[in-house]
C-alpha cells in the first residue's frame, strides 16, 4: 500500500512517497506524478524517504514520464532512497536518467 502526499513549498512542487509501490498502487504513483508535473511548477521534488519498496510497475510510471519531464523543461529530483530500493532503480538504469540524492539538502541544492 502506498500513500502520496503533495505540497507546494517555496516554488517547488514536493511529493512525498510512503509504503510500497507495486503493480496495484503504481496507478496512484501514475495519478499523483500526472497532478504533480501538471502543476506548473518547473521544479518537482520527490521524497522517497519511507518509500520501503517499488515495483517494476512502479518504476515504469517514473519512466513513462521522462520525455514529459525533459520537453517541459522541468527540474525533477529524487531524494532518500533506502539502499534496497536505490538498488532496484540502479538495476534498470534509472539513477543514469533520472537525478537521485541521498538527502532533502543535496535536492534542495541541484534545484537552486
Amino acid at each position: 500500500m502506498v500513500s502520496i502526499t503533495r505540497t507546494s513549498e517555496d516554488g517547488k512542487e514536493v511529493m512525498q512517497v510512503q509504503g510500497e509501490v507495486d503493480a496495484s498502487s503504481s496507478i496512484e504513483l501514475d495519478n499523483a506524478m500526472k497532478e504533480a508535473l501538471s502543476a506548473g511548477q518547473s521544479k518537482v521534488m520527490i521524497d522517497c524517504t519511507q518509500l520501503e519498496y517499488i515495483s517494476s510497475a512502479g518504476l515504469g510510471v517514473f519512466m513513462s514520464y521522462l520525455e514529459e519531464i525533459r520537453s517541459k523543461d522541468i527540474s525533477l529530483v529524487i531524494y532518500g532512497l533506502r539502499p534496497k530500493v536505490a538498488h532496484v532503480f540502479e538495476i534498470l538504469g534509472l539513477d543514469q536518467l533520472l537525478e537521485i540524492k541521498d538527502t532533502r539538502k543535496e535536492a534542495e541544492a541541484y534545484l537552486a
